[in-house]
C-alpha cells in the first residue's frame, strides 16, 4: 500500500478529509466556503453561452459540448469576466481557449501552460499549431499570454498571480509519470491565496486499486481528492455535471476506445459511439 493509499483508508475511517479541526478554524473554512461555492453571476453565464455559440469555434469542438458541457463546467468552476485564468494544455484544439480567451480579453487574462522544449515531437507540432493559431486570430486571441508548463520545472505564472488554474483530462497522465506532485506544486506557486483549482478527469472504478487502471486512463475521484489536498489544497465543491453512467470503464483500449480517440477505429464504431465520452469528475479546489 503507497502512502497516499494510506492517507485514503485514514480519512475514510475519520469520515472526513483531514485533521479534526476547531471550532474557529471550522467556522472560518464555512464562510470561506460559502463564499467560494457561490456559481457565477447570471451575467457571466450568458456571456459564456454567448462565446460558446460564437462562429468562429470549430465545429468539431463544438460537436463535444454535448459530452463535455464547458459553460455549466466554467459557471461551477466560478469564472468572472475579470479573472486570471490559467489553463494547463489547451493543446491544438483549443477547446476551452475558445471560450475562455475572449470571454476574459477585455477585462481578465487567459494564460495558455503549454508545452515546452522537453515535449515528445507530436507535442510539439500541437504547440506550434497553438501558436499559429493565436498568430492567425489576433482579434480573438491577441491577448493570450503563452507560458511553459511541464511538472514543476517551469512558472506558468506570476507567482500569487492568477485567480484560477484549471486542467482538464490531464491528471491521469501525470499520475502514471509520476509527475503529479510536481504539477501540483507549480499550480499552488501560482494561484492567489483562495484561488481555485478546477479539475476534470475520466473517473475510475473505486472497486479497483489505482495501480490496477493506471494503464486504462482512469482516476479514482477519491485518489485525486486525496492527492490534491496533500498538496496545499481543499475540496471546496464537486459537479457530477460531466457524469455518464453508460461508461463501464472496461474497455479493451482504455478510455482511449470511447470517443473522441475511438483507438479502434471501425471496430464497434457505433457502439461506443453510443456510450459517448468517459464518465468525468468535476472538482472544484481552493489554495490554502
Amino acid at each position: 500500500m503507497t502512502e497516499l493509499d494510506r492517507e485514503i483508508e485514514t480519512r475514510a475511517v475519520r469520515g472526513g478529509r483531514g485533521r479534526p479541526r476547531t471550532r474557529a478554524a471550522s467556522l472560518v473554512a464555512v464562510l470561506l466556503l460559502s463564499t467560494l461555492a457561490l456559481p457565477a453571476p447570471a451575467q457571466d453565464r450568458a456571456a459564456l453561452e454567448q462565446w460558446a455559440a460564437a462562429p468562429h469555434r470549430t465545429a468539431r469542438n463544438v460537436a463535444r459540448d454535448v459530452h463535455r458541457h464547458p459553460v455549466e463546467v466554467l459557471v461551477f468552476f466560478g469564472v468572472r469576466p475579470d479573472s486570471t485564468v490559467v489553463e494547463i494544455l489547451p493543446g491544438s484544439s483549443g477547446y476551452y481557449m475558445e471560450i475562455l480567451a475572449p470571454y476574459l480579453r477585455e477585462r481578465g487574462r487567459y494564460i495558455a501552460a503549454n508545452r515546452d522544449a522537453l515535449a515528445p515531437p507530436q507535442y510539439l507540432a500541437d504547440h506550434r499549431k497553438l501558436l499559429a493559431r493565436l498568430e492567425a486570430e489576433p482579434a480573438l486571441y491577441g491577448k493570450v499570454v503563452v507560458t511553459q508548463f511541464n511538472a514543476d520545472r517551469h512558472e506558468i505564472a506570476p507567482p500569487g498571480s492568477a485567480d484560477f488554474v484549471l486542467t482538464f483530462r490531464n491528471l491521469h497522465n501525470w499520475v502514471e509519470r509520476g509527475e503529479a506532485e510536481g504539477a501540483l506544486r507549480a499550480f499552488h506557486r501560482a494561484l492567489k491565496p483562495g484561488g481555485v483549482l478546477g479539475v476534470v478527469d475520466h473517473r475510475g472504478r473505486a472497486d479497483l486499486s489505482q495501480e490496477a487502471q493506471m494503464k486504462s486512463g482512469y482516476v479514482r475521484e477519491d485518489f485525486a481528492v486525496a492527492l490534491v489536498e496533500k498538496a496545499g489544497f481543499r475540496l471546496v465543491g464537486s459537479s457530477e455535471v460531466n457524469a455518464n453512467p453508460k461508461d463501464t470503464k472496461d474497455h479493451p483500449e482504455g478510455v482511449w476506445t470511447l470517443p473522441p480517440t475511438l483507438r479502434l477505429k471501425e471496430k464497434d464504431r457505433a457502439k461506443y459511439q453510443a456510450i459517448g465520452e468517459s464518465d468525468r469528475f468535476t472538482l472544484r479546489f481552493v489554495k490554502q
